[in-house]
């Protein structure tokens, strides 16, 4: 794929999941939550550009970055993700405000990268950043199947002992991030 149709795809990933994530919406644990952030890591790994051929270690270097940066991108907007349970079990998730500023310093510690990329002559294709996207998702649904299962768990645990509360209905824990 060309340089345009990575940028193309990044966007309309990215504005896909953004949008889906500020609203209220169910959370299915047990869906294939790691399709996407695959499907995008093999796109990305196909393209010959990864890497520049002529600064190998800078490449490399901010290459490692970017993922780090995806990474933690993943992680702060898994844990500032609203989630909480409806008295019938199911589970909702929502992002918060906190989470638009995790997006906001990754954006600009992304961007301060392609300009130290810039500065060091380092040829920087559009697949290192659908890498990262691919990382970020990855690592977004995993810590919220991760914290979905354990508020299950709690919840169950919790249901269990409801019956020595004369069979009252207990109200939804929410979580607040």
């Amino acid at each position: 794929m060309s340089g345009l149709v990575n940028a193309l795809v990044i966007v309309a990933v990215a504005a896909l999941v953004i949008s889906r994530q500020f609203r209220a919406r169910r959370l299915d644990a047990d869906r294939r939550w790691w399709l996407l952030p695959v499907i995008l890591a093999v796109v990305a790994l196909r393209e010959p550009g990864l890497i520049d051929p002529h600064h190998r270690a800078g490449s490399i270097a901010l290459l490692a970055a970017e993922l780090v940066i995806g990474l933690g991108i993943g992680s702060g907007w898994a844990w500032t993700t609203r989630i909480w349970t409806e008295p019938d079990g199911a589970v909702w998730t929502k992002s918060t405000k906190a989470s638009v500023t995790v997006w906001i310093g990754g954006i600009v510690l992304r961007a301060g990268l392609f300009g130290l990329g810039v500065l060091l002559g380092v040829h920087q294709g559009s697949s290192a950043v659908m890498i990262a996207l691919a990382a970020t998702l990855l690592v977004r649904s995993g810590v919220l199947v991760w914290r979905t299962k354990a508020l299950t768990s709690d919840a169950s645990a919790d249901s269990l002992t409801a019956a020595y509360g004369g069979g009252r209905p207990q109200p939804a824990w929410k979580e607040r991030a």
